[in-house]
């Protein structure tokens, strides 16, 4: 009987393990980049075939970092990758500040799109309190726990308004309008602990995961650049932007004010 209900169990789960019940649906979210070597390990989101969007804490390495698309088990060729090193890195600054966490990156190659690698949208509209939104990264969805995940994690959060989630910032942090939060308190799908995870509202991309508050305390919602506000800049960069020569191959930053 135990045995049965074990299967049960599993066949509920997607058939993975019960502490791995958030895992997505493989290849569901064709967006979803992972970021990995030249010390990162990180999530973001394709924009473009050139261009990926994360957070400003998962800035990668230029030629040391790998963009891994069309990934779901990371510890798994699964036939559906495309591994494409980092050529360039954008940070919007002031940034790793009470204004902005946004960085650029672009691939050394295009990727190739297809049903496993496909770019999401910028988001034509800010996202209102109340809205369902999905996050995705590959990182614990246990509160106060660290362990990587093997597959991509997927959860569903609401967005609250910027007096609730202004009311949850400890004293050394401090809000800014480039901020939106999402999670409520009450429940336990409320965090994802992976820098630069994805937050997509409606189809479109509407959060880079910027303070994961709710990993710490489930109660809290936590933080994401509010992308809505940021469509100009990230377009401009792509219109723009001139790759250095290769032998001045450098982190570039670049202020709104240069937009």
């Amino acid at each position: 009987m135990n045995l049965l209900l074990l299967v049960v169990a599993l066949g509920l789960a997607g058939a993975y393990p019960l502490e791995e019940y958030k895992v997505c649906q493989p290849h569901s979210r064709p967006w979803q980049v992972s970021l990995h070597g030249g010390g990162v390990s990180c999530s973001g989101a394709l924009i473009d075939p050139w261009w990926i969007v994360t957070s400003f804490e998962c800035a990668p390495t230029p030629y040391s970092t790998i963009a891994s698309l069309g990934e779901h088990d990371v510890m798994v060729e699964e036939g559906t990758e495309q591994h494409i090193y980092v050529a360039d890195v954008i940070i919007h600054s002031p940034y790793r500040s009470p204004l902005h966490s946004l960085t650029m990156v672009r691939l050394a190659e295009p990727a190739l799109l297809n049903q496993n690698v496909k770019p999401i949208p910028l988001p034509s509209r800010c996202p209102q309190p109340g809205e369902s939104c999905e996050v995705s990264g590959w990182g614990s969805t246990v509160p106060n726990q660290y362990e990587p995940a093997q597959h991509l994690k997927c959860i569903n959060v609401p967005v609250v308004d910027d007096e609730t989630c202004m009311n949850t910032f400890p004293e050394y942090l401090f809000w800014s309008p480039g901020m939106v939060c999402a999670g409520e308190a009450n429940t336990t799908d409320n965090c994802l602990r992976d820098r630069g995870s994805v937050m997509v509202c409606d189809g479109q991309l509407q959060g880079v995961q910027w303070f994961n508050h709710a990993c710490n305390d489930p109660d809290d919602p936590s933080v994401y650049t509010k992308l809505c506000l940021y469509n100009d800049w990230i377009n401009n960069v792509m219109d723009r932007y001139v790759p250095p020569l290769p032998t001045d191959i450098t982190t570039v930053m670049m202020t709104a004010g240069r937009e």
